[in-house]
């Protein structure tokens, strides 16, 4: 199957209802694993693949060990991969391009392209990052693939206190038009938790919505319910991963070694 073929096959897989899961991985071990396991695509989470080799998120970890490994990933799996990307190393539109070019080549048919400041303070201004959705989404198609840029907005992440969402939905909302237009081909809404608002979010957008599970909020089959197309896990498995790892440790050096 072609490139071109997977993104579209991936585009596929968002149905209304009857949502993608994307169990986010962070290497082509792991990425194996759940492929041989039934999975569909893989995602990577940007937390996860930079915790694993020893770095903080938010594009600490250095752009060539992040195509080094989505690279790996690529390469090992036969399903669709989407890369979580956060803000394509880069701020402006040329930068953004010339990224998304780079992981096209390596064969990611979709990226998470989120909204937020990389290594700043706040959200770009709705227009700049309209503007850097379509530098992505043209450079997709100068390359001749219709990569699933899903639009991730950190309106909701950011405002830890979830009393105050209810009154950042006009400013979401708005956000998710200007993404729309300006060529993305999934919201992304992390942090939101309440069955309501993103029902609301749904209702607002034609493109497929995607919701992170979290521990407190919505269950798989209500985020079906309410009408996501795409729920994903975000750091939560490796952080998993690590804690069996963990305990594992503790249990082989507890047990008394006999001959």
């Amino acid at each position: 199957m072609t490139q071109a073929e997977l993104a579209a096959e991936f585009a596929a897989m968002h149905i209304k209802g009857d949502p993608l899961v994307l169990y986010n991985i962070w290497d082509a071990g792991a990425a194996r694993v759940i492929v041989e396991a039934g999975a569909k695509a893989v995602a990577t989470g940007s937390w996860s693949v930079a915790a694993s080799q020893g770095f903080e998120d938010g594009e600490e970890l250095p752009l060539e060990m992040v195509l080094m490994g989505v690279s790996r990933i690529c390469k090992t799996v036969t399903v669709p991969v989407s890369l979580d990307f956060e803000g394509a190393y880069a701020m402006g539109p040329t930068g953004v391009a010339k990224n998304v070019q780079r992981v096209l080549k390596l064969g990611v048919v979709g990226i998470n392209f989120e909204d937020q400041m990389v290594g700043g303070k706040g959200l770009h201004k709705t227009e700049d990052q309209a503007k850097r959705i379509a530098a992505a989404r043209e450079a997709a198609d100068e390359f001749g693939v219709p990569m699933f840029i899903n639009a991730r907005t950190d309106v909701f992440l950011r405002e830890g206190n979830r009393d105050w969402h209810s009154g950042l939905m006009p400013q979401a909302l708005e956000r998710i038009e200007a993404y729309a237009a300006a060529g993305a081909n999934g919201i992304f809404v992390p942090g939101l938790a309440d069955p309501e608002l993103i029902r609301t979010i749904v209702g607002s957008t034609e493109l497929p919505v995607n919701a992170m599970m979290l521990p407190d909020g919505p269950t798989a089959t209500e985020l079906a319910e309410i009408g996501v197309s795409r729920i994903s896990y975000g750091p939560a498995p490796y952080r998993q991963a690590m804690q069996d790892l963990a305990v594992r440790y503790l249990d082989a050096i507890s047990t008394p070694i006999t001959e």
